[in-house]
């Protein structure tokens, strides 16, 4: 005879596995929607684990769909502390720039597309409003309708059509339209090369006219306080200080979908350098010197979908 055990205990352990399970298989989801709004690696999986703690809070036998569930507390935690990130940067020294993320054993972050993933987007995405910024990057990356966004958001459909539509303008405006992955491998790959070579002359063939340099440094000596403007200007910053570039160990990295390349010196990891480029040529220059950015990146190789429990 089989005997089935409906103790208490048994039923709550079973309910604890499930609900494991669930959080486990949508969690690169979440981290996804949350990275995206925050630009921020170390600030999402802060969103994650908060989301992971009111999973286990909620009666889930009343969540009719745990992945909408989900989405929807990750975007109003993600909206939450996007608003007060943006009072901090504030105080932020020199141009800021999102944290990169290893996407090379995944790529999509989660999500069923890639976009809003590129830096480049990223930083535009931070001249919306964190609820703009969310409705854009549900819709766009994520592909959820207008109605689960309202939901999410708590607003009318009819609002949220014209949040999304308003986003799309401000970021048409100012995003051009990315080479593909091979072409930007060349591109970086030559910017890297013409850089080390002190070649201004090749440096301003790969840049556009209109080419900006930007240093993320947080007042860090040797990173530059304001953006770098004309190709000129981004060419001779690049070549300036020859002794930058002798004996260092250049790694070649995969980051936000895209080449990057992780510069080492005695051993230690000391900047990220990365472009965006448009069938124009390179237009900006991204080079990352903040600590504990890189230290971030360099965590997020290992960033695994492990039970939650784990990690708290």
């Amino acid at each position: 005879m089989t005997f089935t055990d409906h103790s208490p205990l048994s039923t709550t352990t079973n309910a604890l596995d499930e609900a494991v399970s669930v959080f486990v298989r949508l969690r690169p989801r979440l981290f996804g929607i949350a990275y995206r709004v925050l630009g921020s690696a170390v600030e999402a999986e802060d969103v994650v684990q908060e989301v992971w703690l009111r999973w286990q809070k909620t009666d889930r036998s009343t969540v009719v769909s745990p992945a909408a569930f989900l989405s929807s507390v990750t975007t109003r935690l993600a909206i939450n502390v996007a608003q007060s990130a943006r009072v901090r940067r504030e105080t932020y020294i020199g141009p800021w720039l999102p944290e990169p993320i290893d996407t090379s054993s995944d790529p999509e972050v989660g999500a069923q597309r890639a976009e809003a993933l590129e830096l480049a987007l990223l930083l535009v995405l931070e001249k919306l409003s964190p609820a703009e910024r969310a409705a854009y990057v549900l819709r766009e990356a994520f592909d959820y309708s207008y109605p689960e966004i309202a939901d999410m958001l708590q607003l009318s459909v009819v609002n949220v059509r014209k949040i999304v539509s308003r986003a799309r303008k401000h970021l048409g405006a100012e995003q051009r339209e990315s080479v593909d992955a091979e072409e930007h491998r060349r591109l970086l790959d030559a910017f890297v090369g013409a850089a080390q070579r002190g070649d201004i002359g090749s440096l301003e063939a790969l840049l556009t006219p209109d080419a900006v340099s930007l240093s993320d440094g947080n007042g860090m000596r040797g990173a530059a306080r304001i953006p770098v403007l004309g190709c000129a200007r981004v060419a001779n910053l690049a070549t300036a200080y020859p002794r930058f570039w002798r004996g260092l160990d250049l790694r070649s990295v995969h980051a936000n979908g895209r080449s990057g390349v992780m510069i080492y010196r005695e051993g230690e990891p000391k900047t990220f350098l990365t472009v965006a480029a448009s069938r124009e040529g390179i237009y900006k220059v991204m080079w990352l010197f903040n600590p504990s950015k890189i230290a971030a990146f360099l965590d997020s190789r290992s960033r695994s979908v492990s039970p939650p429990g784990s990690l708290s």
